[in-house]
């Protein structure tokens, strides 16, 4: 049974975790880290949102963003 639509927040701010398939590992080392957050950066300037917290782990990563 497919999942049902993502409601949208009021307040525009949403935790977000991406995780590696079989929960395997995403980043290998810090040039990994740094790559991922680079293009956070970029994105986050083009799309006008906030970024207000991360947390890298080697197999996942969480993100507290704020849409415009």
């Amino acid at each position: 049974m497919p999942r049902g639509a993502r409601v949208k927040s009021r307040s525009r701010v949403y935790h977000v975790m991406l995780r590696g398939a079989n929960k395997q590992e995403i980043f290998h080392d810090d040039e990994d880290c740094m790559t991922f957050l680079e293009t956070v950066e970029k994105y986050k300037i083009k799309s006008e949102m906030e970024v207000f917290a991360w947390c890298l782990m080697n197999n996942h990563v969480h993100l507290l963003l704020k849409e415009e």
